[in-house]
């Protein structure tokens, strides 16, 4: 593999209004390759010169200590939300990344993959917080309300997927169902608009809503402000496609495919395919290692990718997507440094 020229950091890159740039990288189903995204993601970010956390929000099943080699942690997330460390800069980790922390999951704690809800609000509040440029969570596979809202607490939204056809129904099962659950959390207290949502989000009931375009149109039915706050919803839903696990030409359409189906479906205005990463027979063999050896080696299929995914985020960088209207509570209970890849 050539070698990969850093291109040098822009002096103004400083980060949009309080608070890191946050990122999640989640998906449908696991065995994707989220937690290696997350953590490529992470490293480039940071050779790029950038102050990075990388946060295992997996919190049923957090590894990414071991994808670092780290084989044993002090502290954990679960010291936090227990409340016996008073903040989240104290449990976040060098990593052998200059520039890059790690803040570790724990999977052992028994309800900790389902916090009490004071307990996750407080710790959302707490990433925003944290004083970085970029933070990543690598958040767990599935639909829980849990990893669903801290997907949404983020303003780039990533979404894993590969080419098999139960990765793309799931990944785009996963889409729909953060989406929705952003919509039901503006509105679940609205008793004229909770029938409309219900005929939207299941085609399962008596005279379904097609699409989410259709939807913005049966509120306007009720009331222009509600259709008006809807539609930003949509167009403020910041959604980033990575195709992992490429092995054919043909795979790479996978991305197009789900891309096509957010936009004709869901109403989202801003999709963007990121990259697509093809299948590194390297990372199987670090992981096993617990070895990070695959984001530097010069013979790794996938770094030359993921370098031009991140400068690809670096680059919009200069032009920050629309920020999200004012945040909608929880329901209550119910430089760029020069040289080269490594290698």
């Amino acid at each position: 593999m050539n070698p990969v020229q850093l291109k040098p950091r822009q002096a103004d890159m400083k980060p949009v209004g309080r608070g890191p740039r946050l990122w999640a990288v989640g998906g449908g189903k696991g065995g994707v390759g989220k937690s290696i995204v997350a953590l490529n993601l992470a490293y480039w970010i940071a050779r790029l010169g950038h102050r990075v956390v990388l946060v295992d929000a997996d919190l049923g099943g957090a590894n990414l200590h071991t994808l670092l080699g780290i084989k044993f942690v002090h502290h954990t997330l679960a010291d936090y939300l227990d409340r016996k460390i008073s903040s989240l800069d104290k449990i976040a980790i060098d990593t052998p990344i200059p520039g890059l922390r790690l803040i570790c999951g724990a999977s052992d704690i028994v309800g900790l993959a389902n916090p009490q809800y004071a307990r996750k609000v407080r710790l959302m509040r707490a990433l925003e917080e944290l004083d970085v440029e970029h933070m990543i969570l690598d958040l767990g596979a599935g639909t829980d309300f849990n990893t669903l809202d801290f997907f949404l607490l983020c303003t780039y939204k990533i979404a894993v997927i590969s080419p098999q056809p139960t990765s793309l129904q799931n990944g785009y099962g996963f889409i729909k169902s953060a989406l929705y659950r952003a919509i039901n959390r503006e509105f679940s207290r609205n008793t004229r608009l909770t029938p409309l949502i219900r005929r939207s989000s299941d085609p399962n009931t008596d005279n379904p809503i097609a699409t989410l375009d259709d939807l913005v149109k049966h509120f306007a039915d009720v009331d222009r402000v509600y259709s008006d706050r809807l539609q930003e919803i949509l167009d403020t839903f910041n959604l980033f496609i990575i195709n992992s696990m490429i092995r054919r030409p043909k795979d790479r359409r996978s991305a197009d495919i789900i891309r096509t189906v957010c936009q004709k479906y869901l109403g989202l205005k801003q999709v963007t395919t990121l990259g697509s990463i093809p299948f590194d027979p390297q990372i199987d063999d670090c992981v096993n290692r617990m070895s990070p050896a695959f984001i530097t080696n010069s013979g790794s299929v996938s770094a030359p990718e993921f370098y031009s995914l991140v400068n690809t985020i670096i680059r919009r960088e200069e032009k920050p997507p629309p920020l999200p209207g004012k945040p909608t509570p929880l329901p209550e209970k119910p430089a760029m440094a020069d040289g080269e890849l490594p290698g």
